[in-house]
């Protein structure tokens, strides 16, 4: 009797041992995958990254003037406006998203701001939620083997903002665009391409 018993005591300290190791298994892939993620998503609406008008006015003064006959008067004197400035961005590259792992579509657009800054400007996305997803430029191909895009250059301009939507990411100053021709929504956590767009 007293060895079934320890039998029975033995197999409860497994049993709770393998249940306690399969609760953690279990916390650990939902940490990992985050699962959820393909029930949610999320909206950003930025606007379009301008530049102010570069304007000067002079506001109207009081200078002394003569009439005809040398009687002095005062009138007002105005300066007319300088011309504003352009404040268009430049485009310097647009692509239409692919769908890679996830379905995906939008516009992708480089663009030169007035002051010389530059920005990457994403419009109309949809796309899928995911862990640790960034906005990449690459220097390869858009579309094909996903995997490849950790073999060459690439420039991480940081997490994608939201599912949908229209969003702007700045590009630093130093980095060199030359070279790189596509956007790449990348999953850093799995390397997995959500979708990507060639520039042109």
């Amino acid at each position: 009797m007293n060895r079934i018993g320890g039998m029975i005591r033995a197999h409860r300290i497994l049993a709770t041992t393998v249940g306690a190791t399969v609760v953690f298994l279990v916390i650990v892939a939902a940490a990992l995958f985050q699962p959820w993620r393909l029930f949610t998503s999320s909206s950003v609406n930025e606007a379009l990254p301008l530049a102010p008008p570069a304007s000067t006015s002079a506001s109207p003064s009081t200078a002394p003037t003569t009439d005809s006959q040398g009687n002095g008067s005062l009138s007002p004197n105005t300066s007319a406006s300088a011309p504003a400035g352009n404040t268009d961005p430049v485009v310097l590259g647009f692509g239409n998203f692919q769908s890679q792992e996830h379905q995906t579509s939008g516009t992708a657009q480089l663009l030169e701001l007035p002051d010389g800054s530059r920005v990457l400007r994403l419009e109309n996305l949809a796309s899928s939620d995911g862990p640790d997803v960034k906005v990449w430029l690459s220097s390869l191909e858009a579309g094909g083997d996903w995997y490849k895009y950790r073999s060459d250059r690439y420039v991480d301009l940081g997490p994608v903002k939201a599912t949908h939507g229209n969003q702007n990411y700045v590009i630093p100053a130093a980095v060199d665009l030359s070279g790189l021709q596509s956007v790449v929504l990348w999953c850093d956590r799995f390397s997995v391409a959500f979708g990507s767009a060639q520039l042109a």
